[in-house]
């Protein structure tokens, strides 16, 4: 599954082994309580219920605590289904924490982003404006926006003002760059959508589940020397002559 909820606890910098300050965040990844297990036989698929975060009692609806009570488990805040593979088998009350990752695998991390409420179209869409004279009258306006005598309407997709932020966003193959197994925490490269403290679903990569490629650096011997190779090619010993 690689499959967890979690927190964003904030931005870093991570040093690598080069030397190199990199940009970085800060999640939360579990631990995440198995709260149902859903079977093929049963319900036509696999799939199981991930719990997080702690609640009170009162924060939690009656028929929602009742399935806790039934099951003898601790109530949690969140909870997420997430469909299985056919030999993938979890149990009931299982937790599951952040040492399912390791470094160097790629994650998809959904959030939600951060709400701005109404916004202009230079702000929403980043949009270029009109002159900054006195005179001009135009500098942050969206101008004409629609068609004439036909068809009368403005386009679908028109860029217009309006509600920017607060949805749902997904960044893919973010590097793990290091975990905390025992606390829990997970380093990745780069931004995550969504304000501290906002939930995270956090899932192996989709598109490149096989994690990074170690970069290859090119051997002393391998490199070429520029102007030895031009000298070369002014006697006339160069790979032309070498075909010969």
């Amino acid at each position: 599954m690689l499959a967890l909820l979690g927190k964003k606890l904030g931005m870093t910098q991570y040093i690598n082994k080069e030397g190199a300050l990199i940009p970085a965040t800060v999640l939360t990844a579990g631990p995440c309580l198995v709260t149902d297990v859903k079977t093929a036989e049963k319900h036509g698929y696999k799939a199981v219920q991930l719990g997080f975060g702690d609640v009170k009692e009162k924060h939690v609806s009656n028929p929602l605590k009742g399935q806790f009570t039934k099951k003898k488990l601790a109530l949690k805040r969140w909870l997420k289904e997430i469909k299985l593979t056919p030999d993938e088998n979890y149990e009931l009350g299982q937790e599951i924490k952040a040492g399912v990752f390791k470094q160097g695998d790629l994650v998809d991390i959904q959030g939600t982003s951060i709400g701005k409420g109404f916004a202009g179209g230079m702000k929403r869409w980043h949009w270029r404006g009109g002159p900054g004279g006195h005179g001009s009258m135009f500098h942050r306006r969206i101008g004409s926006a629609g068609a004439s005598s036909f068809p009368s309407r403005t386009w679908p997709g028109q860029t217009m003002p309006g509600h920017l932020g607060n949805v749902k966003k997904t960044v893919q193959n973010l590097e793990v760059l290091k975990v905390d197994a025992e606390k829990n925490l997970i380093l990745v490269k780069g931004s995550v959508p969504g304000s501290p403290n906002g939930l995270l679903f956090i899932r192996r990569s989709l598109k490149m589940p096989g994690g990074v490629k170690p970069k290859v650096v090119a051997k002393k011997s391998d490199k070429k020397d520029p102007l030895k190779a031009s000298k070369q090619a002014a006697a006339g010993g160069g790979a032309k002559a070498k075909k010969k």
